[in-house]
């Protein structure tokens, strides 16, 4: 469901991550950017993200993490949200630090999107990230 002033992002840690202030960065991000946001915070189960994303409807779900553990649990995460139909037009994007050695490499990044990412952030890409925000902003206000 997209607000009718604003895009809606739901912003959200994965189970297995306890930081927080990348989350706080992400949601000023947002809504800088024009998004209403939503933020799970962190150690979010499975189930607590899905249940919000089918009640909010958001336009763009950003899974972020830290320690290093993201790229499991975004595995396990994205086919939860891609098997709800009421979600299949959503945005769905993991970022941060998605491996113990801090990337896992293009192929890692290509069985994320296999399971249903549509954008994979590797640590420290920001303007890559607030490029594709932008846009998708854009593409939802019009």
């Amino acid at each position: 469901m997209t607000s009718e002033l604003r895009p809606v992002a739901v912003v959200s840690s994965t189970a297995s991550d306890a930081h927080t202030w990348n989350l706080v960065y992400l949601q000023l991000l947002l809504e800088e950017l024009g998004f209403a946001v939503s933020n799970l915070g962190a150690c979010v189960p499975d189930d607590l993200v899905v249940g919000e994303c089918r009640r909010l409807g958001p336009d763009v779900v950003v899974i972020s993490t830290v320690n290093g553990h993201g790229h499991a649990d975004g595995l396990r995460l994205a086919p939860r949200l891609r098997a709800l139909p009421e979600l299949a037009g959503t945005a769905l994007v993991i970022g941060g630090k998605l491996g113990v050695d801090g990337t896992r490499g293009a192929a890692g990044e290509l069985r994320l999107c296999a399971a249903g990412f549509d954008r994979v952030f590797g640590d420290g890409d920001i303007g890559a990230f607030r490029r594709y925000l932008a846009a998708l902003a854009v593409g939802v206000a019009s």
